[in-house]
């Protein structure tokens, strides 16, 4: 069984900005013991679940590729969601341990090195730029892609964030300005990550996709000739590019005898495809008598 259009490769450049991590990584770890910086650490803990999502992201990113098979009809799209949701679901976690942690060092703050602040969050937001850059050039950015773009855009707010509390603390002495960076670091993590991982639920739960209103959509479909009426009327998501729509579409009972059955189906493939993106669509036709045969919870 074919595929229905895999997803554009973006493996190359998650690999590239993987790598990149991982040194970043590695230096901030060292950095924040170094300094004593809480935002350095808290920038490095960012960056530890930048690896595993982007590792997520890479894997999902081949796996999506792999061809459909009569046991998984849609081959393996909706991987890309799945990592989306694993790495929105860390990011959470993440940010919610920076801000307590950050309030805990406001109270009570440690003496923190800002000169090797510094140095090190200079290291951490070079690397976050040229993540940043390759990623945002992917073509067609899928839930997975953004989900990683998002992750390193947010390292990189948080290398200036680092960057600006070691400025205060070389100019003023005011070592609380680590914590409130924490602070800031975390609160830019939650917002978005939060967005994505209901983005990436409602896919998993099959909610109808950003952008399609059903009410529309069947409007649309009734003005249609010979359309009489429509039910069982679904819109849903494979993956986050890949939106679906079925339909139980009931026409006069001449189009079963006449012919016009054929140009139905590319009337409303037409219109679907034109007005709201949708071009994978199903439809059932059936007489106005056949009604009475459909199960009641049927909408």
């Amino acid at each position: 069984m074919s595929g229905h259009g895999h997803a554009r490769s973006s493996s190359r450049p998650l690999a590239i900005v993987l790598a990149i991590s991982v040194t970043i990584l590695v230096i901030e770890v060292v950095g924040a013991l170094i300094s004593g910086s809480l935002a350095l650490l808290a920038d490095a803990g960012h960056m530890l679940t930048d690896v595993a999502g982007l590792t997520l992201a890479l894997i999902a990113s081949v796996v999506a590729l792999r061809p459909a098979t009569t046991a998984r009809t849609w081959g393996f799209r909706r991987a890309e969601v799945l990592a989306a949701a694993a790495q929105a679901a860390v990011l959470l976690a993440v940010g919610c341990f920076v801000l307590i942690e950050g309030i805990r060092r406001l109270i009570d703050p440690p003496a923190v090195a800002s000169g090797a602040m510094i140095v090190f969050g200079l290291v951490g937001l070079a690397g976050n730029a040229v993540s940043v850059l390759l990623l945002s050039r992917i073509e067609a950015p899928n839930l997975n892609t953004r989900a990683a773009l998002l992750e390193v855009f947010n390292d990189a707010l948080g290398s200036i964030a680092v960057l600006v509390a070691a400025a205060v603390i070389w100019v003023t002495g005011w070592i609380q300005a680590d914590a409130v960076a924490s602070l800031a670091i975390g609160l830019m993590i939650l917002p978005r990550t939060w967005s994505l991982l209901r983005e990436t639920v409602d896919v998993l739960m099959e909610g109808t996709p950003k952008g399609v209103d059903l009410a529309h959509v069947r409007a649309h479909i009734l003005d249609v000739p010979h359309v009489r009426d429509v039910h069982d009327l679904h819109a849903t998501s494979v993956a986050s590019d890949l939106p679906v729509l079925t339909a139980h579409v009931v026409v006069d009972d001449a189009c079963f005898h006449d012919g016009h059955l054929p140009r139905l189906l590319d009337q409303l493939q037409a219109c679907l495809a034109g007005h709201f993106d949708l071009e994978h669509s199903t439809f059932q036709f059936e007489p106005a008598g056949h009604v009475a045969h459909e199960h009641s919870a049927h909408a």
